[in-house]
């Protein structure tokens, strides 16, 4: 058995205009190759979304309107560039890897529909695809870690970056290809912890409040992503019922990897 922390890995990340998977669109992103060279391989776009970036995106990730327009690549090549370069990964072996997932490869897909360019999942053929999202493994591995501070939430990835003993640049971070990079090893840094005895540990893993590293396991990557397509589902129930408290109304998306696509989303965000 290959375990799932092993063998080569498709890191991936975008950076975007805002969080409304629907309408908002790509402002940079990377696809990274990590398969055991000394360095990892891959490709990092900036691109002119079409739109204005607003304030609080670019606070975030750094890139203004204004760069964008005029270093950014052309939007409909560059989403053609970003899915094909993911897919020639996944239909070489690789799993793709990031820090919630779906948001980002929800985005890419609706931009995909936007631009009429094919899809990833219709791009793969017989290769299946694997994900593995260090955002849905933090949660399951230590549920009742709490935020170190105010500011700071406690699955935000310079958090797991800190937990799992991995070194934050904050000049480089939310950029896409640290952000993807990051994930990916703070991914492998979860799968050596589910594999190692626990007396081995760190022992600041130790102290936290009855971790289940054990239960990802002896996992091949099918077997890992079929686990998180429950574990994203539980996750985002209990979220809602914490919302629930204070907005009865309140309703939480339980799919995983993939928001699903309905027809009336096409019509948003159609550029001119």
């Amino acid at each position: 058995m290959t375990y799932w922390h092993r063998g080569p890995m498709a890191a991936f990340d975008l950076e975007t205009t805002g969080v409304d998977v629907e309408a908002d669109r790509i402002v940079s992103a990377a696809v990274m190759n990590l398969d055991g060279a000394a360095e990892p391989e891959g490709h990092e776009w900036l691109v002119d979304p079409g739109v204005e970036i607003p304030v609080e995106a670019s606070a975030v990730h750094g890139i203004t309107t204004e760069r964008a327009r005029a270093e950014g690549g052309p939007r409909h090549l560059a989403t053609e560039q970003i899915v094909g370069c993911l897919a020639e990964l996944v239909r070489a072996g690789a799993v793709v890897v990031g820090h919630n997932v779906p948001f980002d490869l929800t985005l890419l897909d609706r931009e995909c529909r936007r631009y009429a360019l094919v899809p990833l999942l219709d791009r793969l053929g017989d290769a299946p695809l694997h994900v593995i999202d260090t955002r849905v493994l933090d949660t399951h591995a230590l549920p009742y870690r709490k935020r170190p501070s105010e500011t700071q939430g406690a699955r935000q990835l310079i958090t797991l970056a800190q937990v799992y003993g991995l070194p934050w640049d904050e000049d480089e971070a939310h950029g896409s290809t640290y952000d993807a990079l990051m994930s990916a090893r703070i991914a492998y840094r979860i799968g050596q912890l589910a594999h190692m005895p626990r007396r081995y540990w760190p022992n600041h893993i130790k102290t936290f409040r009855r971790p289940r590293f054990h239960e990802l396991r002896d996992l091949d990557r099918a077997e890992l992503h079929a686990l998180q397509i429950r574990l994203a589902a539980e996750q985002a129930a209990g979220l809602e019922r914490h919302f629930r408290k204070t907005d009865p109304t309140a309703a939480v998306d339980r799919s995983w990897p993939f928001r699903p696509w309905a027809a009336d989303t096409e019509s948003k965000g159609v550029p001119a």
